[in-house]
């Protein structure tokens, strides 16, 4: 038997799982604060469960399908780890401390297909979809760190973010969303959840439908189709105009602000007639818009560069004086492998080369 990834069990689910095989409601409650309050490396250390459900469990899951392979620290407390799969794949976690507590960037997807130009994580195609448990473990292998250093921290943000369209996975993404957001376990509130997509807009209008209230980004980093198709291909897919309408469904459904990311590639989208061009295309939701101006770590085989900080401000200025909200991101981890899928994509050349 291919034995799953027990944490890729919604609560609901092994309430269902574990009555349909004969054992009572209340066990589920039992499990589930040994998996995510007190953390057990083994099913044998779930010390009230009774042996049958403790056989149960360990006949049809199994509590790690994550191997940690490599770990880099930054000077500001960013942490990337880089876990091995069963079947042999990388995948790659971060860690960040912001002031307002500790958030972990979590990956979906094994490579991406999506096929933005400047990204390290589309340079290695996408080989699957993460599972449930794949992608939840990530969380707990991040928080059993946390739970060795012995300071009492613990993860109080998720941004799925990582390698990986997580629109493209969508159902998996779901059941993460409800495992982690769970009162009884890890307790992650919905508002500390951020979901990015570069714009698959028929998932956008199934997300609303969910009413989940976790926060929602976009992907658009340029105003216009020739740019952003220049940039992103899935914007042939799913242009602007097609994007824009489900962003507006989303917004009537939900009445929750969106975060527009926006990254900034020198003398391509980051002109004053870029940022005039994008503050039209947001005018009539910048009530419910915030534009995230983020600095680009350069990837060898992209051939873009960080736009210079002076054309960041003057960008952001003019967003501002145009009405719309905005920032630039807080950088986390510039002295080690910063870019998304960076590390993953180093490794597998390294492993190709050996």
């Amino acid at each position: 038997m291919n034995k799953k990834s027990i944490y890729g069990m919604t609560y609901e689910q092994l309430q269902d799982f574990l009555m349909e095989h004969g054992e009572q409601k209340f066990r589920v409650r039992q499990v589930w604060d040994w998996l995510y309050k007190k953390r057990v490396s083994s099913f044998e250390d779930m010390k009230n469960v009774n042996k049958s459900c403790i056989a149960l469990l360990e006949e049809h899951f199994v509590l790690h399908t994550l191997e940690e392979e490599i770990k880099q620290e930054s000077k500001d407390g960013t942490i990337k780890f880089l876990f091995k799969l069963k079947d042999g794949n990388l995948i790659e976690t971060v860690l960040m401390r912001f002031p307002y507590g500790l958030s972990v960037c979590v990956t979906t997807q094994v490579g991406c297909n999506i096929g933005c130009s400047f990204c390290a994580s589309g340079l290695l195609k996408k080989n699957r979809d993460l599972d449930g448990g794949e992608i939840t473990e990530q969380i707990m292998n991040v928080q059993k760190h946390l739970d060795e250093r012995g300071d009492g921290e613990r993860v109080s943000h998720i941004v799925v973010m990582g390698i990986g369209e997580p629109f493209d996975n969508y159902n998996n993404l779901l059941d993460f969303i409800h495992v982690v957001n769970h009162g009884d376990g890890l307790a992650i509130g919905a508002r500390h959840i951020t979901v990015s997509t570069s714009g698959l807009a028929h998932k956008i209008y199934d997300f609303a439908d969910t009413e989940l209230q976790v926060n929602l980004a976009i992907s658009l980093h340029a105003p216009n189709n020739d740019l952003r198709t220049q940039i992103m291909k899935i914007n042939r897919a799913f242009p602007i105009e097609k994007l824009m309408k489900s962003v507006d469904y989303y917004l009537s459904k939900m009445n929750r602000r969106i975060t527009f990311e926006y990254i900034m590639l020198r003398d391509v989208n980051d002109h004053e007639r870029e940022a005039k061009e994008l503050a039209k295309l947001l005018k009539n939701k910048r009530h419910l818009s915030y534009v995230n101006l983020i600095p680009y770590n350069s990837v060898d085989e992209s051939g873009y560069q960080r736009s210079r900080s002076e054309d960041i401000q003057a960008f952001h200025e003019t967003l501002k004086r145009n009405g719309i909200q905005s920032g630039v991101r807080w950088e986390n981890g510039a002295d080690i492998d910063a870019a998304c899928g960076q590390l993953r994509s180093k490794q597998i050349k390294k492993e190709n080369v050996g």
